[in-house]
Order: C-alpha cells, then sequence, then structure tokens
C-alpha cells in the first residue's frame, strides 16, 4: 500500500460505546488476564496491568512468570497476581474466564514462556500478542500457524525490531518501507498489525491501513509499550458486551494511548523524562472524555 493511500486513525468515536451505564457492574467491564512478567521484567506486566486498569477494566489479572515477584502490587492492590508456575497454562486460562487475554509483556522466550504463548493462541476468544510472544512466533512454525489457524480476533503489536524478525529482515528495512512492512505482516499472519513508532500503523486483512498521528518522542522509553497491550486487552474485554470488536479497541487503544502522552507533554511533563506510569494514568482522562463524546483531539 503507497503510503499516501493510507488512511488517519480517527478512532475516538468508538469510546461511545464503553460509557458506563447507571446500573453498570465491574463485569459488564470486562476481565482481562495480562501474561507476562519472567524474572527482572516483572515490571513489565504491572505496567501492562496500570493500562488495562486506567482504560476501564472491570477485573484485571496478571499471570506472573516469576515466582518471586507473584504477590500483591502494594502500589497497585487492584491487580489480582497469579503464579504461573503453579498453573497448567490452558486449564489456568479456562478457569479465569477472560473476556481478553494479552500476552507478551516481560514474557521472555523460555519453555515456560512458550508453552503460555501455545494455551493463548489454542484460547477461545480475543488475543493480543506483544513483545516476546512475538519473537516466539517469529522463531517457532508450529506457532506460527496455530496464529495463522485461529478462529477469534488477534492483534500483534511489535516495534519495527519485532516485525522484522516475523519478516526474516532488518529493522531498517522495515523502517525505510512502512507501509510496505505493514501489508507483508497482515499478509503473513492474518491479523490485525499495529506497527508502531513515529506515525504507528494499524492495519488488518480487507481494510485499509489507519495512521496515528498523534504521539510524540517522549514514548521512547521502556515500558510504553506494555501500557498500550493493557489498554488494548482492556478495551476489547469491555467491547465483548459493548458490541466493540478487537479492530476497533485497537484503534482507540493506539490512539487514546497516544493523546494521552500528546496531553502530559502539552502540561510540561516531558518529552524528556515522561514515563509509562504517567501515561496509564493519563489515558483514564482521554477515555472518559471520548467516552462522553465531548473529546476535543
Amino acid at each position: 500500500m503507497a503510503a499516501d493511500s493510507m488512511q488517519t486513525l480517527n478512532a475516538l468515536g468508538f469510546a461511545r460505546a464503553l460509557a458506563r451505564q447507571p446500573d453498570a457492574h465491574k463485569g459488564d467491564a470486562g476481565r482481562v488476564l495480562l501474561i507476562g512478567g519472567a524474572p527482572t521484567m516483572a515490571g513489565a506486566l504491572v505496567l501492562a496491568g496500570q493500562g488495562a486498569l486506567f482504560s476501564g477494566a472491570g477485573y484485571t489479572l496478571l499471570m506472573m512468570l516469576d515466582s518471586g515477584s507473584a504477590h500483591l502490587v502494594a502500589s497497585q492492590p487492584e491487580l489480582m497476581v497469579h503464579d504461573a508456575a503453579q498453573a497448567d497454562p490452558a486449564r489456568a486460562i479456562a478457569d479465569i474466564r477472560p473476556d481478553a487475554v494479552a500476552i507478551g509483556p516481560g514474557l521472555g522466550c523460555s519453555p515456560q514462556a512458550l508453552q503460555w504463548v501455545q494455551a493463548a493462541l489454542a484460547w477461545r476468544g480475543p488475543v493480543v500478542l506483544d513483545a516476546d510472544a512475538i519473537n516466539l512466533v517469529a522463531e517457532n512454525g508450529f506457532l506460527l500457524r496455530a496464529l495463522r489457524a485461529r478462529e477469534y480476533a488477534t492483534t500483534l503489536t511489535p516495534h519495527p525490531g519485532e516485525a522484522a524478525r516475523l519478516l526474516a529482515c532488518s529493522a531498517a528495512e522495515v523502517q525505510a518501507d512502512r507501509a510496505g512492512a505493514m501489508d507483508r505482516l497482515v499478509a503473513h499472519t492474518g491479523c490485525t498489525v499495529v506497527l508502531k513508532g513515529h506515525g504507528t500503523l494499524i492495519g488488518s486483512p480487507g481494510r485499509a491501513t489507519e495512521q496515528c498521528l498523534n504521539g510524540n518522542p517522549g514514548m521512547a522509553v521502556a515500558g510504553m509499550g506494555d501500557v498500550l497491550t493493557g489498554c488494548i486487552a482492556a478495551l476489547a474485554a469491555q467491547g465483548v458486551r459493548a458490541g466493540l470488536d478487537l479492530w476497533q479497541a485497537t484503534c482507540l487503544a493506539v490512539q487514546m494511548h497516544a493523546i494521552a502522552a500528546d496531553e502530559l507533554v502539552g502540561a510540561g511533563v516531558g518529552p524528556i523524562g515522561l514515563t509509562p506510569s504517567e501515561v496509564a494514568l493519563r489515558i483514564r482522562h482521554v477515555m472518559n472524555a471520548a467516552a462522553a463524546g465531548n473529546y476535543i483531539a
């Protein structure tokens, strides 16, 4: 697809479907399961949890691969933490009964991580693949085949390096032709793809590619993508009952995440030193304003 044929992302209107009704309860807001957090990378999963929590998920559950970190997160006690080492992946997902699953933040590429990716791909519902979940798919043909065979919606959120691994090329080649790389990624996976970076692209089979014009250089910090993953999963989980599909949830999350960062920079928070935790919290403001239909981008 030529760059000049891309559409500008304009997804804030999707938030209206998620406006809370007076009699709403936590079950209406969806149950999100986030999987990752291998040793030394537990923070990535907690950031994804914050992204989900401040995007409105009714329940946010963390399946933590690092047993040493699988305990109460004192700074965010709303997050329900499970020890992945004590769980059978397929059975645990079935028992939790999530509305949406996201896997990848801080996941690592261990045999245990691979088992959880297999279970996530076999689960019947919307799935978001990020970070090392994408790398494992790129490295293991049987996972790619399972991804392509899924009957349920799936979103991948690669940065250029992860996209390059999927396409067996270099990150420089991806960056040299981002629109072309997006077309190849969609064709290769059969999924919705978020190609992160300056002017983030969103593509999906049978749809025109969308480009997000929001965002700023302050977002170039570890953990920003983890927050986005949690946000996508939370919107997808809420959308199960509100009639919002994974494509719409993905588009809305990308734009809200970028606008939240822009608003913070506009208020003098960054761009240097802008943190993912600050963006996660600011998403709440963007989400509520957009859901009320009174947001001016």
